[in-house]
């Protein structure tokens, strides 16, 4: 059998989760993104979390009237990598977007991950994304991340090679790589590990994708022993599956504990905007 090709009429899921503590305002403006896409999808397949409050329900019950959503409700919270789980599961077709509750799609950003698709036929397209405070066109940063299969897989040994949000993939190499499985902070990480390790072949976009909501919570989640000790398990996995050797799994282990551990907040978002990112002013010149 041949590849199987894509085109911009290709039929694509998109998966979304929302759960109790998504704002309701930053959820609609989510929803209303992909409506306005160039290519838009034939499903969307939204994963309610356990309950949530009023407002945030309010705006589920519009997303029910609307064929396009196929909605899920869970009696209690599971967890981002659990929810993920379910929400690729009910998908029905081959190629999955994955979206987030709190983030607004650029207008073509299905239509130049599915051009990617059909000249190469990737296991995995992603791009970059530009991240943002209060309104979507106050850009601070962007994160950037390498293009080419080498290079992601070369940049994967110290750092997370996808923004998670931006990613469409094949549901097939997703579940033969073991699907989406709870990692605390990490459930992404893990599963591009995984897709690595059973031979999927990977590509970024080198164009923002998605624009991201980013602030101050953001650089609290980057630390802390619990975010620290889940980073160090999956080095370890990656040392214990020949994916980087003691060198790298000592300098990546080091590296998080100074960020994670020994810098106070403040300086964390300094550090992350300095080293991590891509400031939105060197962007402009």
């Amino acid at each position: 059998m041949g590849e199987k090709m894509y085109s911009s009429a290709s039929r694509f899921s998109v998966s979304m989760c929302v759960y109790e503590k998504d704002n309701p305002s930053w959820f609609r403006q989510s929803i209303d993104s992909l409506s306005s896409q160039t290519v838009k999808p034939s499903e969307i397949i939204l994963v309610v979390d356990g309950p949530v409050p009023k407002e945030l329900n309010e705006i589920i019950n519009d997303c029910e009237l609307n064929e396009l959503f196929k909605v899920f409700r869970l009696p209690q919270n599971i967890g981002h990598g659990n929810a993920r789980r379910l929400g690729l599961k009910k998908c029905s077709n081959e190629l999955v977007a994955l979206m987030d509750a709190d983030d607004i799609c650029v207008p073509d950003r299905f239509e130049q991950e599915l051009k990617i698709f059909q000249n190469s036929d990737p296991d995995i397209v992603g791009g970059n994304i530009a991240e943002f405070i209060g309104d979507v066109d106050n850009i601070v940063a962007y994160r950037t991340v390498p293009q080419e299969d080498a290079e992601i897989k070369e940049y994967m040994k110290k750092r997370c090679p996808f923004n998670q949000v931006s990613v469409m993939f094949k549901k097939s190499s997703v579940e033969k790589a073991g699907g989406y499985i709870d990692w605390y902070c990490d459930e992404d990480y893990y599963l591009w590990l995984r897709m690595f390790l059973s031979g999927c072949r990977m590509v970024n976009t080198g164009t923002v994708l998605v624009n991201v909501r980013v602030g101050k919570e953001m650089y609290r989640r980057r630390g802390g022993w619990k975010y620290f000790i889940s980073e160090t398990k999956l080095q370890h996995y990656m040392l214990k599956n020949k994916i980087i050797g003691i060198v790298t799994f000592c300098s990546n282990v080091a590296k998080r504990f100074v960020v994670q551990i020994a810098m106070p907040g403040k300086i964390r978002e300094w550090f992350f905007c300095r080293f991590a990112r891509t400031s939105a002013v060197k962007k402009q010149r």
